[in-house]
């Protein structure tokens, strides 16, 4: 069986070229990229309403829930050009878009929980941040030691990852000023 790179996921390839139906385990892609945009929620939220904790919270799990919806949406399109649609292969690829929705989970414990450590607005952000971009970290770390990556080179995908985060903070911070 070859591999070939589909964006950016590995992808099993049978005798005739097309698709398998399995996809490796331990893809950690989409966690990755939901911690980053649920980081990205948090500084774009803008000016807190009425109930800006609620507010914050059902930001983050409906971009979570939107993004993962594009993207089951834009993989199942690219399966259908290649492969018979099929219910199986729908719910295959909700499932393996689904740590999107779940990587925007704990940043929005964060903020639930950030009324048990006093924190006002700006403090519930910045919890929630901070918890999306050691998500992030974390899940970049992982997905490299899982592939099987030198010490090396969990570290740049670690660093990589922090430096992404690290211009989400800039941005909060200019965006605040």
């Amino acid at each position: 069986m070859a591999y070939r790179a589909d964006r950016g996921r590995g992808v099993a390839r049978g005798a005739s070229g097309a698709p398998e139906a399995t996809k490796a385990r331990g893809d950690y892609t989409g966690a990755v990229y939901g911690s980053l945009l649920a980081a990205s929620v948090v500084v774009g939220a803008g000016t807190p309403g009425p109930f800006p904790k609620l507010q914050l919270v059902m930001l983050l799990l409906c971009t979570g829930v939107v993004f993962w919806a594009a993207h089951v949406f834009s993989r199942l399109f690219g399966v259908r050009i290649v492969e018979q649609l099929s219910w199986a292969t729908v719910r295959r690829t909700c499932r393996e878009e689904r740590p999107i929705i779940e990587a925007a989970v704990p940043p929005a414990l964060a903020v639930v929980v950030s009324p048990l450590f006093g924190l006002g607005e700006h403090g519930t952000v910045w919890l929630a941040l901070v918890v999306a971009l050691a998500g992030q970290v974390g899940w970049a770390t992982v997905a490299a030691s899982r592939a099987g990556a030198s010490r090396r080179l969990m570290v740049i995908a670690g660093v990589i990852n922090l430096l992404l985060g690290l211009i989400i903070v800039v941005l909060k911070v200019a965006l605040q000023h």
